[in-house]
């Protein structure tokens, strides 16, 4: 099966063909940093991570731009609210972005511009849409420049939408320097004690979709293969992108790929409504790859409805796929990652990234392991554990890699905490050896008590934290 994904542009599921033989480029938009992260924000990080790390997987060298929009009405209201700099707040909530991506193991991007860092770009694109007829600077001397949605006749196609049914952008404190309602502002004029950059037609700030034409060809060209984002996003902001940029001459995206929303109780998870889940907060109910172990178990494009229950479920499952990599080793020595992933994986995810059919197979052969360690099949177990190894790199999840061989904490301290227990355990065998088993539960209990759960196998005691 060739690899497939379903265009939003096409609606439908195509054959992907890159643009260059073996390179894929990739453009994704990233944060706009008036606020810290929840899960919502990086559903979208996880699943772009998988779909690069199976474009590498496939063969193709992947250029991952991943954009900062670090200027923003947003941004502008917090800061003001808090009474610090329009750049503090940009700055604090971009480090809370990067940290969340790191926590969930998520490969950093190959370029991560910033919006302010490209306003000659912007300027440049400006000029070619005015000079195509396509621009035009406000008339009542506000600063502001709209584009004119009736000049492109595409306008509406990539969210399939008609001119005449759409209402106004609203994207400006005064409309009344448009020639129609339905323009959208490429730049903002300059208002009082608000940040701003010189332009031939007065001094403003950046339009939300002006900078991602800007920077997405600046960095893949003129024509790239895919861009990704929130189905959120598809309209105004994809709508508009691709517009401007085809008006201008460019050919932009050739594949649209949007993530499906996180929701809570039904609704769009947002600050606004009090239900955000912000990383650092989830990461203390669960360890850190479960909790990307959740956000990719589904197909990308479907909706998660969050639930904690749903959470621990999807934490269950992984411990699962875990304690077997851990037993296998115990039984068969080290368990090596295989060279290739198994055929059914592979064409879950060549299918538009099906990555809840590929956790089947993952499933599939942890089963078939657990069945080999009950059997003392060292071979096989040792075939079997590699593969899932293999699997599970490239959705990122692999218990043994660098990135999560640490129990996720990015530090030493399961170390230490494996020499202390071990010195407890060795305790409780001499205690047993002795016969003396009510020191020996009770050394068993006070570790209980700690969250420390104790295993008695045939190869000897095996610890783990105990998941309430």
């Amino acid at each position: 099966m060739s690899l497939r994904f379903y265009d939003t542009s096409a609606r439908q599921v195509r054959d992907f063909t890159p643009l260059r033989e073996g390179c894929a480029s990739l453009y994704l938009c990233g944060a706009t940093v008036q606020a810290p992260p929840h899960i919502g924000h990086i559903r979208s990080g996880v699943n772009f991570d998988i779909l690069r790390r199976w474009l590498e997987y496939r063969g193709y060298r992947v250029v991952l731009c991943r954009n900062v929009t670090d200027i923003d009405d947003k941004i502008i209201h917090v800061a003001a609210a808090e009474g610090v700099e329009w750049w503090e707040v940009a700055e604090r909530n971009q480090r809370a972005f990067t940290s969340a991506y790191d926590i969930l193991g998520c490969l950093p991007p190959t370029v991560e511009p910033r919006a302010t860092g490209h306003v000659p770009e912007m300027i440049e694109l400006m000029h070619r849409l005015i000079d195509r007829g396509h621009a035009y600077p406000a008339g009542d001397g506000s600063g502001d420049v709209y584009f004119d949605v009736r000049s492109f006749p595409g306008y509406g196609e990539l969210s399939n939408q008609r001119i005449e049914q759409m209402r106004g952008a609203c994207d400006t404190a005064d409309d009344g320097g448009k020639r129609d309602p339905r323009d959208f502002a490429l730049w903002k004029g300059a208002r009082p004690g608000e940040p701003s950059w010189d332009t031939p037609w007065g001094r403003g700030r950046p339009g939300w979709h002006l900078e991602c034409s800007a920077m997405s060809t600046k960095y893949l060209g003129s024509s790239f293969d895919i861009h990704g984002g929130g189905l959120d996003l598809v309209f105004p902001h994809h709508e508009n992108e691709t517009a401007q940029s085809k008006a201008a001459g460019d050919g932009f995206a050739r594949y649209w790929l949007h993530n499906g929303l996180l929701t809570m109780s039904g609704e769009k998870m947002s600050k606004s409504l009090g239900n955000s889940l912000l990383i650092p907060q989830m990461v203390r109910k669960v360890r850190p790859v479960e909790l990307r172990y959740y956000l990719a178990q589904a197909h990308y494009r479907s909706v998660i409805d969050y639930s904690d229950d749903a959470l621990y479920e999807a934490a269950a499952a992984y411990q699962r796929i875990e304690g077997f990599l851990t037993r296998a080793s115990e039984v068969a020595g080290t368990v090596e990652r295989a060279a290739e992933v198994p055929d059914a994986f592979a064409e879950a995810l060549d299918d538009d990234l099906g990555a809840s059919q590929a956790l089947a197979v993952v499933h599939g052969l942890v089963r078939e392991g657990n069945t080999a360690i009950a059997e003392g099949a060292k071979e096989r177990l040792a075939e079997l554990g590699g593969r899932v190894r293999a699997m599970l790199d490239v959705l990122g999840l692999d218990p043994f890699s660098e990135t999560w061989s640490a129990s996720g904490s990015g530090s030493g301290l399961r170390d230490v905490v494996d020499s202390l227990v071990a010195v407890a355990l060795d305790q409780r065998q001499a205690a047993r050896r002795r016969k003396d088993y009510v020191a020996a539960d009770a050394i068993r209990d006070q570790l209980l008590a700690a969250g420390i759960v104790v295993e008695d196998t045939p190869r000897g005691p095996r610890w783990e934290l105990r998941r309430d």
